[in-house]
């Protein structure tokens, strides 16, 4: 990507992948990686970004062409999410997994992994007993202790408060090999990268930019606007020549003929159309219904709080109607997701649930979703008058077309899982919306959308959230901050 860095250390050539043949993410797909480069990986929820990195990685392989690997270059991978297999393990039994054979100084290892990404934890704690922003800091420690030559990152300020991605920024910059970045975060990309690769959903191609994450935005941005010009100067020429086909067609003779010579022209003219990526193709404004509701819609006279690994037991007074809106904030590990969860629930002795309220709950892990369920289904059983036409329509405000929607939602990318959520809030028209770091995956050009829907909803709303600019555009009504209790 530059000439500042040394050899090529990954390259695709020609490489050609899909889950199925009609259906490709990448098509003859060529680009190097140079060794030492700080590249972040571009492009739409579903575009085949994670399978970027599994490519890379082997888990996947090309359908045509290759993926080539510097010889004897170690590879680990961060992955966005902590695989559920594990969570029922201890901390040292998680970590083994790194290693292929026995190390005698894994617990040395282990301790300065955790250091490095800011934890404190007992090797014989479980993963389970860890927030999601601690388990972030995991999965980041995970692909650091193998200490690779290709450091792969998915998302990983995902659930990091705001000195975890400082911590992690620093990291970066000092760290002395490759990495390669999938994040949506544009402010944490900008700080590190040297180059991005740009995976354009619609032509499956990638290009590469060399220069600042904004540089790249910038460019891209110019170049969607060069395609729009020269369509619009080319479906001009068409419809000018279809006009003259259409009067010269009945003349007869000569004319005719004419006509058909600009029929091949319009052809071709045609084909010279530029397909304009629709990468920067945003979800549609959208709105979440709320219906009335007179009463209390919930009450927290109590909450658990986690200092030191110990639950501690807090009062509070707090009272929930239709358009009251709360904040919740705390450092990682402090208990907030525990404390939505109960929320939701009602599975806490402080917590008091209006008479059949209906509740929306966005959890950061997506474990409320049924993943062998399908898309479709999914959106059908929160609607209380199942319509088809309705749910479609609500599918594609959030780019979720009718090819996505049929598919289990175990197969959707991260991000489209997140836009499921929201079109179900939509289908489901909740009394209380309840949000676990809405911002995770989600591509960063819906976000103001999400934000304003958010902010205009009718209902009582809870929000945890490490995304400040996002927080910044809601009007709360009241903060919880549980490190102040």
């Amino acid at each position: 990507m530059s000439t500042d860095h040394g050899n090529v250390i990954v390259r695709f050539s020609g490489v050609t992948y899909g889950y199925d043949e009609d259906h490709p993410l990448m098509e003859e797909v060529d680009f190097s990686v140079r060794e030492n480069a700080k590249i972040t990986v571009m492009g739409q929820n579903g575009a085949g970004k994670s399978t970027i990195c599994k490519l890379i990685t082997g888990e996947l392989k090309p359908r045509e062409g290759a993926v080539h690997i510097q010889k004897d270059a170690k590879i680990a991978i961060g992955l966005q999410v902590m695989a559920r297999e594990n969570l029922l393990k201890t901390i040292r039994e998680y970590f083994v997994q790194a290693f292929s054979e026995k190390l005698y100084d894994l617990d040395k290892r282990i301790a300065t992994v955790l250091e490095t990404v800011n934890l404190t934890a007992g090797l014989e704690k479980q993963i389970k007993d860890f927030s999601g922003g601690q388990q972030a800091r995991l999965l980041l420690a995970y692909a650091l202790i193998q200490n690779p030559d290709i450091l792969l990152l998915d998302e990983p300020t995902n659930n990091l408060d705001a000195s975890g991605i400082e911590h992690l920024t620093s990291f970066l910059i000092m760290y002395p090999k490759t990495v390669l970045v999938i994040s949506h975060d544009a402010d944490f990309l900008n700080t590190f990268t040297e180059g991005v690769l740009y995976l354009d959903a619609k032509t499956h191609k990638v290009d590469q930019y060399i220069g600042t994450y904004y540089d790249a935005l910038e460019e891209i941005a110019a170049r969607i606007e060069r395609e729009r010009m020269q369509n619009a100067r080319a479906l001009k020429e068409i419809q000018d020549r279809k006009d003259k086909v259409n009067f010269f067609a009945n003349k007869g003779g000569k004319m005719r003929k004419l006509a058909s010579k600009l029929r091949d022209q319009i052809e071709e003219a045609e084909e010279e159309v530029v397909d304009i990526r629709t990468d920067d193709k945003t979800i549609r404004d959208f709105s979440m219904p709320s219906p009335d509701y007179a009463e209390k819609i919930v009450e927290l006279s109590s909450v658990n709080i986690i200092r030191n690994g110990d639950a501690q037991r807090k009062e509070v007074d707090i009272v929930l109607r239709k358009g009251r809106r709360l904040l919740i904030t705390g450092p990682n590990g402090i208990g907030k997701t525990t404390l939505l969860k109960t929320i939701a629930e009602a599975s806490d002795e402080g917590v008091r649930h209006g008479a059949e309220i209906k509740i929306g709950y966005y959890r950061q892990d997506f474990s409320g979703l049924e993943y062998d369920q399908t898309a479709y289904d999914s959106l059908m059983s929160v609607m209380e008058a199942p319509n088809n036409e309705v749910l479609r329509a609500t599918a594609a405000e959030f780019l979720l077309t009718g090819k996505i929607i049929k598919n289990k939602i175990g197969s959707l990318s991260e991000g489209q899982k997140g836009l499921l959520c929201f079109a179900r809030f939509v289908l489901q028209k909740p009394h209380l919306l309840i949000l676990d770091e809405p911002t995770n995956h989600i591509n960063f050009r819906h976000l103001p959308i999400i934000a304003q829907a958010v902010d205009a909803f009718t209902g009582a709303l809870i929000v945890v959230s490490h995304a400040p600019d996002f927080v910044s555009q809601i009007h709360f009504n009241e903060t919880l901050d549980l490190n102040q209790l």
